[in-house]
């Protein structure tokens, strides 16, 4: 727009009563400037002033029109409609593209100054509007750095692209169970046998115990080949990737540990003490595992020295493809897809001698994050059903802060009705007025992108508490603020076509000429818009309800133990030696009046496997069972209820088991005490007792058949359960130097058993929690967006209610008549979003085996509140607007 245009510009919304005092000033300051186009618009300003002989609402157009004829004789070049275009392309002639990009620059930082000023001018509804658009835009860009985090797993490796992990189908007959452990045998055949695959890598993840003099730690690891850091490339700080397992008593340290253990000093060569057995030397730090990762470790060893230490690896070798208890990743040589290597790997297991198989699957470890989850062999979801929410959740709020940009823009129309008007009537073209509008939108846009900056910076601490991760705004990522930016301008797009569309299509001679009615098709697209908005708020906090009752059904489901003041520790070598001394004095001491043993912790089970053979076993079928080792007084200890039998004691041996009630109802035994089955190595076992249901697996699944062996050595946990009679804290204390007496080696480390049950409704607590924030966020957006247009309409309808106050009508009444429109879209907004979130939620809930059921008080308690939110959101202006001296609301026209 140039200088002419502009002056133009701000002529006709001081002729049309739209000017602010800022601009009248500039105004005053420009013709000052440029006199000879003063003098060429002063006569049209003094004609106007002049021609007062009509109603000036019922003649300004055919005034204006007589002016402009009148100007036309005079200076035809002011009075033509294609003024600004003819200057424009004069200009771009005489000054080339510099002067023509100029010109449009000039334009753009003119139509910025006007929409400054009209949000100035309209404060109330510029701060709703940037409130609105920046709350909406920092819960979209905080989901999407959480969905960027989730997608973000092990895509830091360099060639990750070419990276698989080994999965393994099982057929029981009766449905297809996938696992992702694996045998030696296996990965050896892989490596031998296809030619593909560029490397083969295992690892098997415990925890151990490492001490450099009195620097103790006791902390996962794992025990890998020498291809494992090959294919997953973290970051190694020190050491030759080709020699640091070269030697079987080495050990690799990431950064941390290496803090813990050597402080500042170099690692590299130095001797340390691994589970007070062996001595190892560090040969290498890597830099630790990002969070992001599927393998969390803070320490390796190579296989090798497991190999000459511990006699598992050995018996896990002649055990063949039954031998599954390594983590397995594949590399492909480059230009192969999992498509060419399929065919060759999926029956490789077939020569089992015991005539047992699995299907031999890849997954990309890109993918074993998101979609951990399979149904009969295949990929059946995961958490990318979760990522998939919250990603439409963050869409659908931003869209509910764009509908309050258009209803309120739209909603104000008439106040620019006039401007628009004269400015068109005295040239302006509707793509410059559109190009204003959406500059306008951009503006509010930009200003309230610099909040969302603001809010999502402060809400990260908070957020990365709540869901467990390291998320952070990656300001100097050129990729990000690419996607921002864009994201921005779509964001302006889509909050600022409309209004400029709208605005821009006022017939000029109408609204000149007084004629400013409200478009019928206006008013209802506004409706639907506000209906839109609510229903997706609405929806959004039933969904927040239901997930939250889900959370407490499961909760509340009994549980078949007691996890009150029971504790776990990790058993390390000290402790096994020392077991019977230590079990002996934590039971005189008065601390703890319970000891046992088992290779599971107290609220799961580690290992599953299938059954064979048993009496009723139908041809081909296999049970898939949990399998748990413990000691003596195990049930004891946890408080599971023995239906009938005896549970272990120290003269029971391996040809016994225990079985839970589900276990026996899944094999369909009858009188179990008395039935007999074998094992894989044909020897009878006899069922011992038969205890009450546990929950060991997923709070929201049925209970897992589960059989219980002896297990009189190989311990992973010890589990006791604190005396009622002693506080908390000072038990732990006395603990402490009990346990470092016997384990002096070692750290005393423990978890209450509550801690790991909580740990089941982990994500699901999650997912409501977000739910409700972002619920509360929507609602809230809409809310402001309901304020905007109830104090719109209170401006509207000022002289109404002044007529109507008047002839005696009561506050009450006045409310009343100013709210019912509201509630009625709200309503409406019900009837749309009670059905839908019924149907979402419903196949939600049906996902889950152990879930609750929808209750009508849930959609009807939801109504309620929504109705209560909205009524004292609009009451505040309409009780406002009902209370106005009527003489002032009269006055007001």
């Amino acid at each position: 727009m140039n200088i002419e245009d502009h002056i133009l510009a701000l002529v006709a919304k001081k002729l049309s009563n739209g000017a602010s005092e800022e601009e009248i000033s500039e105004l005053d300051e420009l013709l000052q400037q440029h006199p000879d186009i003063h003098n060429r618009i002063k006569p049209m300003v003094e004609w106007w002033q002049s021609d007062t002989s009509e109603s000036v609402e019922a003649s300004s157009y055919f005034r204006f029109q007589k002016i402009m004829e009148r100007i036309k004789a005079n200076d035809p070049s002011l009075g033509q409609s294609t003024t600004l275009q003819r200057n424009l392309v004069k200009k771009k002639q005489q000054n080339g593209v510099i002067g023509y990009f100029a010109n449009r620059f000039s334009m753009i930082v003119t139509f910025i100054k006007i929409a400054w000023r009209n949000a100035q001018k309209n404060l109330t509804y510029s701060s709703i509007n940037v409130l609105g658009l920046s709350i909406g835009m920092s819960v979209a860009l905080l989901i999407g750095l959480w969905v960027n985090y989730q997608y973000s797993f092990d895509r830091f490796l360099p060639n990750y692209q070419q990276v698989y992990q080994v999965r393994l189908n099982y057929n029981t007959g009766t449905e297809i169970i996938t696992g992702d452990a694996a045998s030696l045998k296996l990965a050896q055949t892989l490596r031998d046998r296809i030619p593909e695959i560029k490397r083969v890598g295992v690892a098997h993840f415990d925890k151990h115990g490492l001490r450099n003099g009195n620097h103790k730690v006791f902390l996962q690891g794992a025990i890998v080949d020498n291809d494992f850091l090959k294919i997953l490339q973290y970051q190694l700080l020190k050491g030759n990737i080709n020699t640091i397992f070269k030697y079987p008593y080495s050990v690799v340290l990431d950064q941390s540990t290496t803090k813990a253990l050597f402080g500042d000093a170099d690692p590299i060569g130095k001797v340390i003490n691994l589970d007070n057995r062996n001595n190892v030397k560090v040969t290498g730090v890597i830099k630790d595992v990002p969070e992001n990762s599927t393998a969390k470790f803070n320490f390796l060893t190579p296989i090798s020295y497991t190999e000459l230490t511990e006699g598992w690896i050995i018996e896990g070798r002649k055990a063949g493809f039954g031998g599954n208890q390594f983590w397995t990743v594949v590399e492909l040589n480059q230009g192969v897809n999992y498509a060419q290597v399929e065919p060759k790997i999926r029956d490789i297991e077939k020569e089992n001698d015991n005539k047992k198989y699995a299907v031999t699957s890849l997954q990309p470890l890109s993918r074993a994050h998101l979609f951990g989850e399979y149904k009969n062999g295949k990929e059946a979801g995961g958490f990318i059903e979760y990522v998939r929410l919250f990603s439409i959740i963050g869409v659908l709020v931003l869209v509910i802060a764009c509908i309050n940009f258009i209803n309120l823009s739209t909603a104000r129309s008439q106040k620019r009705a006039r401007e628009v008007g004269v400015r068109k009537a005295i040239g302006s073209q509707r793509r410059q007025l559109v190009l204003q509008f959406l500059t306008e939108s951009f503006l509010f846009t930009a200003i309230a992108f610099v909040l969302c900056l603001c809010f999502v910076q402060l809400a990260l601490s908070p957020f990365n508490t709540l869901t467990g991760n390291s998320i952070a705004i990656p300001f100097t990522s050129i990729k990000f603020w690419l996607i921002v930016i864009g994201c921005v301008f779509f964001t302006a797009l889509l909050a600022g076509s409309r209004p400029a569309f709208y605005l821009s299509s006022f017939n000029p001679v109408e609204v000149l000429k007084g004629k400013i009615s409200t478009n019928r098709s206006s008013e209802w697209s506004r409706r639907v818009l506000v209906v839109t908005q609510f229903g997706c708020s609405i929806a959004l906090i039933i969904s927040t309800v239901v997930i939250y009752r889900q959370i407490q059904y499961a909760k509340n489901r009994p549980t078949g133990y007691n996890i009150d003041r029971l504790l776990l520790t990790d058993f390390n070598n000290d402790l096994h030696v020392n077991y019977v001394p230590l079990r002996n004095e934590l039971l005189q001491s008065g601390l703890v009046e319970s000891v046992t043993t088992s290779n599971s912790p107290a609220t799961e089970h580690y290992g599953t496997g299938s059954l064979d053979d048993w009496p009723g076993k139908q041809p081909g079928e296999t049970a898939q069972i949990a399998f748990i080792g413990i000691s003596e007084n195990y049930f004891h200890t946890l408080g599971i209820k023995i239906s009938e039998g005896m549970e272990f004691d120290r003269a029971a041996d391996t040809s016994s088991v225990i079985l839970n009630e589900a276990a026996v109802k899944r094999l369909r035994l009858k009188d179990p005490l008395s039935q007999h089955f074998t094992d894989d190595r044909k020897q009878p076992i006899r069922i011992k007792a038969v205890v009450k249901n546990s929950l060991m697996g997923s709070a929201f699944s049925s209970v897992n058949p589960t059989l219980y062996y002896y297990e009189p050595r190989w311990w992973t946990f010890l589990i006791y359960r604190l005396s009622p009679h002693v506080e908390t804290h000072t038990a732990i204390e006395k603990l402490t130097k009990i346990f470092n007496k016997y384990a002096p080696s070692f750290p005393y480390s423990y978890r209450f058993a509550d801690e790991d049950y909580n740990k089941k409704f982990q994500l699901e607590e999650l997912v409501g929690k977000l739910s409700g924030i972002f619920a509360t966020l929507a609602i809230f957006i809409s809310c402001l967006g309901l304020f905007g247009l109830a104090a719109y309409v209170a401006e509207q309808r000022t002289k109404e209610i002044g007529v109507r106050k008047v002839l005696g009508a009561s506050v009450f009444s006045l409310w009343q008549l100013m709210s019912k429109d509201f509630v009625a879209l709200v309503f409406v907004s019900l009837l749309v979003a009670i059905p839908s979130a019924y149907y979402f939620m419903h196949n939600w809930l049906q996902g889950y085996e152990y879930h609750t059921q929808l209750s009508w008080w849930i959609f009807a308690s939801t109504a309620i509140v929504s109705i209560l939110i909205t009524l004292a959101t609009v009451s505040f202006q309409s009780i406002k607007a009902a209370m106005m001296n009527p003489v002032k609301s009269l006055r007001s026209e």
